[in-house]
């Protein structure tokens, strides 16, 4: 027999989401998905689980999904060589078709597998498809020292997104369909260029207007000097954590896209660890939350 008292505690977890529901039904929650979330089985359910109960409720998820470590694991097999520079992979065109196999192919249809698994129904696209994501190659510089300068460095296929066709992506909501997109994009001549997802989440995020965009990782969030996560942040807090020393590695260009997007036009922007269970949920529909959301 269930504990009476067991009942109650789960009904009064169901009214504490209630408003939370309810202040959210009807918009949308852009959520890039990678790292030990995608590895995990257990942890890639929970986030297809995760997906679904959202649109479930009326809020339109959509997700943009990584997969730097399945690309590297293919091109090993594949005998191809890897360079990396400042964190970017230097993508040729071989390493740009074998990215677009993996990341369009392989990891995009099994979130959709996973989320139809979990009773939702989800459409399997990247940038290129409907001209979503119109890119442009990025360009990068890295430090000089001898030259004490910055030099531009050529990373072959690496694009950054520059306009975003939302259409798409409104036909599959109405629809009914939660869209998987994998982070590849189209150059004006129909050039083929990997983009980082978190950039790609950013972008997308953005020209939806979302109320929400998620950056899970491997990580808890934002800490501070004593390890303990920092729950609310303004531009000026990042500002003022960078310049002391806080803020560093690869937390920066996450807090840069987040930056970027609250910045133009998407209401708040969370980085949440995605190997805790059900992270997004604990994060919008309770009180407390589990990670750093950024805000202007």
């Amino acid at each position: 027999m269930t504990d009476p008292a067991s009942l109650i505690a789960r009904a009064d977890i169901l009214i504490e989401a209630l408003p939370y529901m309810q202040r959210y039904a009807g918009q949308t929650f852009v959520v890039k998905y990678g790292g030990h979330a995608m590895s995990d089985p257990a942890a890639a359910l929970s986030f297809a689980e995760d997906v679904v109960l959202l649109k479930a409720v009326g809020i339109n998820p959509v997700v943009v999904h990584g997969g730097g470590p399945q690309i590297g694991s293919m091109l090993k097999k594949l005998g191809v060589q890897s360079e990396f520079v400042n964190g970017l992979r230097v993508t040729d065109e071989q390493t740009a078709d074998v990215a677009e196999m993996v990341l369009s192919g392989a990891i995009n249809k099994e979130i959709v597998a996973h989320i139809g698994q979990a009773g939702g129904k989800a459409v399997g696209i990247s940038g290129k498809d409907g001209r979503l994501v119109q890119a442009r190659k990025l360009e990068h510089r890295v430090y000089d020292a001898e030259r004490d300068e910055e030099m531009p460095v050529d990373l072959g296929f690496v694009g950054e997104p520059v306009a975003v066709d939302r259409a798409l992506i409104d036909h599959l909501e109405i629809a009914g369909m939660i869209p998987v997109i994998a982070p590849i994009g189209i150059g004006t001549n129909g050039e083929t260029y990997n983009i980082n997802a978190d950039t790609m989440a950013g972008a997308i995020a953005a020209a939806l207007g979302a109320a929400r965009l998620f950056l899970l990782t491997d990580v808890a969030g934002v800490l501070d000097k004593q390890g303990q996560l920092l729950t609310d942040l303004t531009p000026p807090d990042i500002a003022r954590l960078r310049a002391d020393g806080t803020i560093s590695g690869g937390m920066i260009p996450k807090l840069e896209t987040c930056l970027n997007a609250v910045e133009n036009g998407v209401d708040a922007a969370v980085i949440l660890d995605g190997r805790v269970q059900h992270a997004v949920l604990l994060e919008i529909f309770t009180r407390a939350g589990v990670g750093t959301l950024v805000r202007v």
